[in-house]
């Protein structure tokens, strides 16, 4: 199993380029269940989960093209790929698929709004929550589909003639939901309204997607989105938009190191909530011609307290990485969480690193240390692991990251992108 070994205490300078968003090419990617047309994406990432969705979607009968990698100078590289379901080989999708991502479940409404059926897993993913389906069967019930739970499957059936537009408000916001009541919706008969929908920058991203392909949405990101069925939709080429989470993580990762990093490919507008806190903190953001500028001061780290909350709030995505950020502030900071539960797991880990940090609930109270020292430690979830990579490129001495699997879930080429900024870093494959 593959670890990741650091050496802190070098300054981040240079150019990191972005990423397509991991969070809004799996949505996109599953919207090509929806017609028999090609539907291009550009801009995707090469990450283990979007290879992992690629497997899914060939199971129900997507044929998939990838143009190949397209380099460029600054090393990194994003895909053009084509996904085309002239017919929808099966509608169920397994456990031993959906089990190790939860984001492909959404298969379910594309399949419910096109084949009118649809026998899905119950899904899986990272350990951070329960993350219950009950929003989805809600919204997709309210469309007329029938729902029920049989041996860790949910077995949908659309009602004859097919979905039925309906108006329907989430109870809490659900950017997940979102995604599978848009796309099951594009297809319904009649018109939909989404109320108290996730404003998410991803949710717009896919509706933008939907509406090149046909479909009349109106509404995204705000918290009411009408959709106006139509018979089929066609086919598109979609641009996938920056990931605004890796974004916000090497803004930390300078903010805490010290250094003047662009972030190439991105912009403010993706995480305004988030980059107020990084500058508070201490850290100078800007926009600059083709990204942002982040020029971090190191040991002038201010405290800032932060609740996490759906956009456009502080993301609960980048929860673990600013809490690894305040660990070397001066004074106390607090974090709350309140999207997710269980998700301050990574805690012990930043612990092991010298971090004060104590729980309450659901808020952590952080007493910043003038320095971390290199450990050994594990890795929990997807952003925890960042948050320890982080930490690791401010302490002293080497710190080695463990079950590094979760990184390449979400984050192309870290190693080298940093290391391409200065900062010693290197995977180890035992």
């Amino acid at each position: 199993m593959d670890r990741i070994r650091i050496v802190g205490g070098n300054a981040l300078n240079g150019i990191i380029p972005i990423s397509g968003a991991k969070n809004a090419a799996l949505p996109l990617m599953i919207a090509s269940l929806l017609t028999s047309d090609t539907l291009t994406l550009e801009n995707v990432p090469h990450l283990a989960d979007v290879e992992g969705l690629i497997r899914i979607l060939g199971n129900h009968g997507v044929d998939i093209a990838v143009n190949g990698r397209r380099e460029h100078q600054d090393g990194s590289y994003s895909r053009t790929v084509h996904f085309t379901c002239r017919t929808v080989a099966d509608t169920t999708a397994p456990y031993e698929l959906v089990s190790k991502m939860r984001a492909s479940f959404w298969v379910i409404g594309p399949l419910l709004a096109r084949e009118g059926q649809a026998r899905v897993s119950l899904p899986g993913g990272c350990a951070i929550g329960t993350r219950p389906v009950d929003l989805f069967i809600e919204g997709l019930t309210a469309l007329g589909a029938e729902m029920e739970i049989d041996g860790g499957y949910i077995n949908a059936k659309a009602p004859k003639g097919g979905l039925i537009g309906a108006r329907y408000t989430f109870p809490k916001v659900s950017v997940g939901a979102t995604h599978v009541m848009l796309m099951a919706a594009s297809l319904a008969r009649g018109t939909t309204v989404i109320g108290n929908a996730a404003r998410e920058p991803e949710v717009v991203d896919l509706a933008n997607c939907l509406i090149a392909m046909g479909a009349k949405i109106s509404g995204a990101g705000t918290s009411t989105i009408t959709i106006e069925g139509v018979p089929s939709l066609s086919g598109a080429r979609h641009r996938v938009l920056p990931d605004r989470i890796e974004t916000g993580t090497y803004a930390m990762a300078v903010a805490m190191t010290g250094g003047d990093v662009t972030l190439a490919g991105t912009e403010l507008g993706l995480l305004d909530t988030a980059i107020e806190a990084i500058r508070r903190a201490g850290a100078e953001v800007s926009a600059v011609e083709g990204g942002i500028r982040v020029i971090g001061h190191g040991d002038a780290i201010r405290p800032v307290d932060i609740v996490t909350e759906p956009f456009p709030g502080f993301p609960t995505d980048l929860q673990a990485q600013f809490m690894g950020l305040m660990t070397r502030a001066n004074g106390v900071s607090h974090v709350t969480e309140t999207i997710f539960e269980n998700r301050f797991m990574h805690v012990q880990e930043l612990a092991r690193l010298g971090a004060k940090i104590t729980l309450s609930g659901q808020t952590a109270r952080i007493e910043g240390v003038s320095r971390l020292r290199g450990a050994p430690v594990m890795a929990t979830d997807l952003r925890a692991s960042v948050s320890l990579v982080i930490a690791g490129l401010a302490a002293e001495g080497e710190t080695m990251v463990s079950r590094v699997y979760h990184l390449d879930r979400g984050f192309e080429r870290l190693e080298e992108k940093l290391t391409r900024c200065g900062a010693v870093v290197e995977r180890i494959s035992d």
